[in-house]
């Protein structure tokens, strides 16, 4: 069984508290509902927007923890990275007197930057180093963390940085895929069609997909993939709609604005958009998609929403602003390692058999579990496209199977 999570206030002094995943590139503001499809591992801001932020040390606890984040970087990041310092000081707050002391570091969106404040961190004492954000920092920092054989769990979702002591706590499309193909053959589908973007998360995703199909003894009926060429665009909208009375279901994935695009181009092509399943990943939920006719009816993969508007409704009355939707990794980063902190004593407590606990963990946005390659698996509810948002269709996990 996977450890029951107390709630925030409870004294529950031997329960683990645990986490969730973010994000590579520069991810979606408040307002923003959907997760980000920045998937490119040289994505990087374009450095910082200012100084750096004096380091902060939060909490009175024994247990020193590093946290490496972009609070002066450019644009977006900066934005992004102040809204997770909050949520990380808001779930210690929450926690109730963890035995923490938060190393706040300002890595300025660089990977050199990362670095030295990785350094800075572990010069201080940090047992374990939360963040950084961006895929390119995240090997400069494990140069360091390796040595040392201090673990670390970052927040981006190019699984190519993981492994060798380096845990992703992210939103991997992966998951997404996998979740939805499950639930979509669990329907009765067996023959598959897809419609891909040509850039780094489609990549991951037609992986992802095409070994969800072979594991299931389906078929693709159809697979293209378009880039942002109208002429081949229009080619490969043409050639899914021409296929598709021979598919079952059809995987779309892409964002909001551009999924409402392409599903207009199929229908105007002839494809007939309600005679098949349609499926997507968690960039599904934003409110474009919500509102496009074509859409309404398919089914996505991506976190009960419940959790993140609880978090959402707290962080405002404290902070007075929305949380950027990544906040909610920072938050439960700081949480788990507080309750490992808690139920554990020494060395061992983030060990590399603790955080890969099979049962895993439950945060915000519901169950995950480390696997020994430093990617994660989630637990995903499938939400059901309605004009009033997403319909829970399919209710999230409570434990992992065997």
């Amino acid at each position: 069984m996977n450890d029951p999570l107390p709630s925030p206030n409870s004294k529950a002094g031997t329960t683990r508290r645990n986490a969730v995943g973010l994000l590579l590139g520069l991810p979606f503001l408040a307002g923003c509902a959907g997760l980000s499809n920045s998937l490119s591992s040289t994505e990087q801001p374009p450095g910082p927007s200012g100084p750096p932020q004096e380091a902060q040390a939060v909490g009175n606890g024994q247990v020193k923890v590093g946290l490496v984040l972009p609070l002066s970087g450019a644009g977006n990041a900066g934005v992004a990275g102040n809204s997770m310092k909050n949520a990380a000081e808001m779930a210690l707050a929450e926690f109730q007197n963890p035995n923490l002391q938060l190393l706040i570091k300002d890595d300025a969106g660089t990977s050199s930057g990362a670095q030295q404040a990785a350094q800075q961190a572990l010069d201080e004492g940090s047992e374990i180093i939360l963040g950084p954000l961006f895929g390119l920092s995240v090997p400069a920092v494990a140069q360091l963390t390796r040595g040392r054989n201090v673990p670390v769990i970052a927040f981006s979702t190019d699984a190519s940085v993981a492994g060798r002591g380096v845990y992703l706590l992210s939103f991997l499309p992966q998951s997404d895929v996998n979740r939805i193909m499950d639930y979509s053959a669990g329907t009765g589908k067996r023959s598959f069609a897809a419609l891909l973007p040509e850039n780094a998360y489609g990549n991951v995703v037609e992986t992802a997909f095409k070994q969800a199909v072979a594991s299931k003894g389906g078929r693709i009926a159809v697979f293209e993939k378009y880039s942002s060429d109208p002429t081949q665009m229009q080619g490969a909208v043409r050639n899914v709609a021409q296929a598709l009375n021979n598919a079952d279901a059809l995987l779309l994935a892409d964002d909001g604005d551009a999924l409402a695009q392409i599903s207009s181009q199929l229908t105007a092509a002839g494809a007939d958009l309600k005679r098949v399943q349609l499926l997507g990943t968690g960039l599904w939920d934003n409110p474009s998609v919500y509102a496009s006719p074509n859409l309404q009816g398919g089914f996505f993969a991506a976190p009960d929403p419940a959790g993140y508007r609880a978090f959402s409704k707290r962080y405002h009355a404290k902070y007075g602003q929305d949380p950027v939707r990544t906040a909610t990794l920072a938050y439960d980063s700081v949480a788990l390692v507080a309750a490992l902190a808690r139920s554990s004593q020494g060395a061992g407590r983030f060990s590399p058999e603790v955080l890969t606990n099979a049962s895993g963990f439950t945060g915000i946005d519901g169950l995950f579990r480390f696997r020994s390659d430093g990617t994660n698996e989630r637990g995903l509810a499938v939400l059901r496209v309605s004009t009033g948002g997403g319909q829970i269709a399919s209710a999230s996990p409570k434990s992992f199977g065997a």
